[in-house]
């Protein structure tokens, strides 16, 4: 048996998330296990390094799975680019040490959140593109992002409020870039909570239309109650760009 570790990329929209599911065969888990488990003559459990929601995409997750044939990774490669679907792509396999884990040995995580803010359309991008519909005042939402940078308990931006575990988060960076016409949310962390980065887009967002003050963070992290902080943005502007290990 050797373990294998992938780097994959995916377009969300149609998929119901990365967790496979009983009702439903359109997760991206469900899909490669499919595909891997006709290769191995067997079934193969593959573990993703995030659980991504559904209509979130991936420019860079990465998973791991376990094969008893033990064939050659470019093999496995070529054969999970031909049978997947055109929305799910496989960049590169790589045998790693048997007790490798994606989600385990994961230290860094980053993602792009993707906001349209001009008037004009953007057809090609609408299955990758949130919108806000109010004048964003910038400089008071970078203000704001300064103050949620290192080590804090993000319990108020946490969607799971029977979260038994720690909720407590160090994030590393959290930029706001100005494109033509839509704004990027850079944040990497050590780890994230469900639907974290939607929630703290959405707060920024509302800091920067006025409906909150830049101040109001602090508060928001003591409160440790998710219903303090903003709205959860939805999931097609998220996408998972890279996953970093040691």
């Amino acid at each position: 048996m050797k373990n294998y570790k992938m780097v994959l990329q995916y377009e969300g929209t149609r998929y119901h998330g990365w967790q496979k599911q009983g009702n439903t065969k359109d997760t991206i888990q469900a899909k490669l296990e499919g595909v891997l488990s006709r290769l191995d003559g067997k079934p193969v459990e593959v573990h993703g390094a995030g659980r991504t929601d559904a209509g979130t995409h991936a420019a860079g997750q990465v998973a791991n799975f376990y094969l008893q044939s033990e064939p050659d990774a470019v093999e496995v490669l070529y054969y999970l680019n031909t049978y997947l679907p055109e929305d799910i792509g496989v960049i590169s396999v790589a045998e790693v040490p048997i007790r490798f884990h994606s989600r385990l040995n994961a230290v860094r995580k980053t993602y792009q959140y993707r906001l349209k803010t001009g008037d004009t359309p953007m057809v090609l991008e609408r299955r990758f593109l949130a919108e806000y519909p109010e004048k964003l005042d910038i400089d008071a939402m970078r203000e704001a992002a300064k103050k949620l940078l290192g080590r804090h308990d993000f319990a108020s931006f946490c969607a799971n409020p029977r979260m038994k575990k720690s909720t407590v988060r160090t994030l590393l960076r959290l930029d706001i870039e100005e494109h033509p016409g839509e704004l990027r949310f850079l944040v990497c962390g050590s780890g994230f909570l469900h639907h974290m980065v939607r929630i703290l887009v959405g707060t920024l967002c509302e800091i920067g239309c006025g409906k909150r003050t830049p101040g109001s963070i602090e508060q928001l992290l003591q409160a440790r109650n998710r219903s303090l902080a903003g709205e959860t943005m939805p999931a097609k502007g998220l996408m998972l760009m890279e996953v970093e290990y040691e």
